[in-house]
């Protein structure tokens, strides 16, 4: 076995170059001020305490940069799988009791078993039931719900936790009143901060700027009795210890394990590939999977919660210079030494200033380029993305996702059960036969009806196919002497649709009409001669091109 293969730090390590040294150190630095904020960020969001977060920050990424293959994905707590922790471990436990934060643990080790499993057994294709358009749209939704979630920190009022948008908006208007102001310029004025500094430079550090600046204000000017803060945050490392396993838990877990094991790699390796194709390598999406499990394997037996890539951070690192995993493994020794040296710092900072940090962060995802694409592009799609989209809303995160999932394939099934077929004619001068709706110049033949079917021919569209050819003779209008499939887009034929090209052959026979096939291929040719359609219609009835086919009739 090539150990190369299992551990892809095992082939850079080795080959480290000097020249790549003070990119993975500025970037590796970069990033440690980017997620320190945004790690106790999220763990607040997902409804644990925020020192969660930083735990999630050390050990599962330096897992991630041996085992990952990508050398400038940032690993690490994310807004979508703190959402989704926090709808999935939420129906089971109390937010903030012990027992939520025990299912959040094993939570991360149920991801990481997953998507182990997934990438040792090479099941990353799987992950394509997931189409683009329910991504885009389930991103968006859920970047609605995660901002409007962070309402009550800004506004500092005891807003009930809610995936109910129309309701968070209707408590905080009832309640305008008691609105603390303080909390609010402290919220708003991040928000400020975090657009501006972005403006001005992506890889100025805006979070850490805004938590160091309100973190002062309220130290300095007392507010810590007005506003919500972070509070005391336990110094040093957690002890290796094994999470809480139950049954009943896992039972209870399962689903939402599931989810965020398929959302959380594809938020990954997303951004991973896209930055890969910008540095000319290659992403293995079964190793991707492998590392990320690990990862969150590893981080499950030090109280971290859930982790995957992120896109913002993962930005952040390529243009901070990241060429290697050393970058993740700095920003993994930066945060460690704060949790041993420097947490007494986190007490003052206010719980405003990190609600505006994910709402600068998540509102960036809402996807209305894609909006627009689609609706030039293809409506069908966009239809899927709305419902996605509306789906999240009403039913929420763990449900939406799920539905969207089975819009996504029952959709598919209805486009392969009613594939696109042609009625085929020559183009003047050449030997290429087209659809004539396409190309109203292409002529077709007296008395011949010549057809193309672009799908595989099998039991869900047997009877549509059969029908579209009863339809297409009666439109045709003349007396028919023969048919021609052109088979050139038919990549498979199962016994049912063999079935159904017998009893078409035999009803034609009774008619007086010859039946001909043209670019049948290897495979669908083989079902054809084992079920004895090949020596009934013969031989001569199959030709290679549709040219050929059609002087053959008309000769």
């Amino acid at each position: 076995m090539n150990i190369k293969s299992w551990i892809p730090a095992a082939h850079w390590l080795p080959n480290y170059k000097k020249q790549d040294l003070t990119g993975d150190v500025v970037a590796g630095i970069t990033v440690a001020m980017m997620l320190i904020p945004q790690a106790m960020s999220y763990a607040m969001l997902a409804g644990l305490p925020p020192y969660i977060g930083l735990y999630a920050s050390v050990l599962p990424l330096i897992a991630y940069a041996f085992f990952g293959t990508s050398r400038q994905l940032a690993v690490g707590p994310v807004a979508m799988v703190a959402l989704l922790v926090s709808s999935g471990v939420g129906a089971i436990a109390e937010v903030g009791s012990s027992q939520y934060i025990a299912l959040a643990i094993l939570l991360a080790l149920m991801v990481g078993v997953i998507q182990l499993a997934m990438g040792v057994f090479r099941l990353g294709f799987l992950t394509n039931f997931l189409s683009h358009p329910v991504i885009s749209g389930f991103t968006s939704a859920a970047a609605l719900i995660i901002g409007f979630s962070q309402l009550k920190h800004i506004v500092g009022l005891p807003l009930p936790r809610t995936e109910n948008i129309a309701e968070t908006l209707w408590l905080t208007l009832t309640q305008i009143a008691d609105i603390n102001w303080l909390a609010f310029a402290i919220g708003v004025g991040g928000i400020v901060l975090l657009l501006v500094l972005r403006r001005i430079n992506p890889l100025i550090p805006g979070p850490m700027i805004a938590v160091v600046a309100s973190t002062a204000a309220v130290y300095f000017f007392g507010w810590q009795d007005q506003v919500s803060i972070v509070g005391n945050v336990p110094a040093g490392f957690p002890e290796f210890a094994m999470p809480s396993v139950h049954a009943d838990d896992i039972v209870s877990l399962l689903p939402i394990a599931i989810t965020i094991s398929f959302v959380g790699f594809l938020e990954s390796i997303a951004v991973a590939k896209k930055i890969a194709r910008e540095k000319k390598y290659e992403i293995d999406a079964n190793q991707e999977l492998v590392g990320l499990g690990i990862a969150n394997i590893v981080g499950s037996f030090f109280k971290a919660m859930p982790v995957t890539g992120g896109f913002s951070r993962t930005a952040v690192n390529k243009n901070a210079g990241a060429n290697t995993g050393l970058a993740a493994i700095i920003t993994a020794v930066l945060i460690g030494i704060a949790l041993l040296f420097f947490t007494p710092l986190f007490y003052y900072i206010p719980n405003a200033i990190l609600g505006s940090i994910i709402m600068v962060a998540v509102f960036g995802l809402i996807d209305l380029h894609e909006v627009k694409h689609l609706w030039k592009v293809k409506r069908d799609d966009l239809g899927l993305l709305i419902f996605t989209v509306a789906a999240t809303l009403v039913l929420g995160v763990k449900t939406g996702i799920f539905a969207a999932v089975g819009a996504s394939m029952v959709w598919f099934v209805i486009k392969t059960t009613r594939p696109h077929y042609a009625i085929l004619g020559r183009l003047p001068g050449s030997d290429a036969y087209r659809n004539v709706k396409r190309h109203p110049e292409a002529q077709t033949t007296p008395g011949v009806l010549a057809m193309r079917f672009d799908a595989q021919f099998y039991y869900g569209n047997v009877s549509f196919l059969k029908e579209t050819v009863k339809r297409a003779e009666t439109e045709y209008g003349e007396q028919l002497k023969a048919v021609v499939i052109d088979a050139s887009a038919i990549n498979q034929l199962d016994s049912s649709a063999d079935t159904a090209l017998h009893e078409m052959y035999e009803d034609y026979c009774a008619r007086g009409i010859n039946l001909y096939f043209a670019n049948v291929k290897g495979p669908v040719f083989d079902v054809m001669q084992r079920s004895g359609l090949i020596e009934k219609i013969g031989k001569p009835h199959f030709f290679h091109t549709m040219n050929d086919a059609m002087q053959a009739v008309q000769a």
